[in-house]
């Protein structure tokens, strides 16, 4: 099946792997779990339950999916009631989901936050590669309907240039399924994109970090440590650029940098498996079969009963 699916739907290969890397990412924050076990091939013991990053991406793929554009009263009213706070929403965002379950117009409810500046979280970045992916070789939808779900929650500018720069980066990695991408061009093409500010800025940085360590790449760009776009969505590209090629090292050098290791995996994983899909080919290394046998399963909502059955299934 991952062999069927990887030509077919990248787009779902890119939410395998978001949700794969938020749910090891996410074992970082419980005692016992161990990175030097990771780096030895013994990851942490099953199962892995997701948090809010893919449960929002979850919305995401299920909206681009059954209508082919993003919807923003649709997708708003989706967050909105499919929200569960324990799965690690944070408190901003909780209070804007809640005022939209409430009748609250999506567009006020996230304007009026922080002043009616908008947030400017990694929320609308971290939830939108399988979007990116849907849309591969189309950079310019995957950027505009990036911008759209972003929006429904994140209304500052750098949160949405954060969204938009993922989306195209997975837009790029799926279009690199069949001809490859080298890191350097993988970002060039995320330029146009880029609005002045502080996400454009890091992303610019990141190219001329490509070839240095994890370490150096998380000291000059942030690791997420600060839940925002600028110190999330620049390195998130960088590990995305080096490991295109490489779904478990990209997830891995994500929980090295330590931060919000949960979002910064999940990002990078939905970018990587755009590119690489299900198992191994060759020179390739996509998303493992224990990494995602061992993942909570993903809701039913998200695909529908039978599809979500056959789906999930590893091959």
């Amino acid at each position: 099946m991952a062999h069927s699916m990887l030509k077919s739907d990248p787009a779902f290969d890119s939410l395998q792997g978001l949700s794969v890397g938020d749910a090891l990412g996410a074992q970082f924050f419980v005692p016992g779990s161990s990175v030097p076990d990771l780096l030895a091939g013994r990851a942490p013991a099953a199962p892995w339950p997701w948090t809010d990053d893919t449960e929002m991406a979850c919305s995401v793929y299920a909206e681009i999916h059954e209508r082919g554009s993003v919807n923003r009263e649709a997708l708003a009213v989706a967050f909105a009631q499919r929200c569960e706070p324990y799965r690690g929403y944070g408190p901003g965002t909780v209070v804007v989901l809640h005022e939209i379950r409430d009748g609250r117009p999506w567009a006020e409810a996230a304007g009026a936050v922080f002043d009616g500046r908008g947030s400017w979280g990694n929320g609308a970045a971290m939830r939108v590669a399988p979007l990116g992916a849907r849309f591969a070789g189309d950079p310019d939808r995957a950027a505009t309907q990036a911008a759209l779900s972003a929006e429904i929650t994140h209304r500052h500018p750098e949160a949405i240039v954060g969204a938009m720069a993922v989306a195209v980066a997975a837009a790029v990695a799926a279009h690199a399924r069949e001809s490859g991408c080298a890191p350097e061009e993988f970002l060039l093409a995320v330029e146009p994109y880029l609005v002045d500010g502080s996400t454009a800025r890091g992303i610019r940085r990141a190219r001329k970090l490509l070839g240095r360590t994890v370490a150096e790449a998380a000291y000059e760009l942030g690791n997420g440590a600060r839940v925002s776009a600028q110190d999330t969505v620049p390195f998130s590209l960088w590990v995305a650029a080096t490991y295109l090629a490489d779904f478990p090292g990209a997830v891995t050098a994500c929980i090295e940098a330590g931060g919000d290791v949960d979002t910064t995996a999940a990002i990078v994983g939905g970018i990587v498996a755009a590119r690489t899909g299900v198992g191994d080919r060759g020179a390739i290394r996509g998303i493992p079969q224990d990494w995602l046998a061992a993942r909570e399963p993903l809701p039913e909502w998200a695909f529908g009963a039978q599809r979500a059955r056959a789906l999930q299934r590893p091959s």
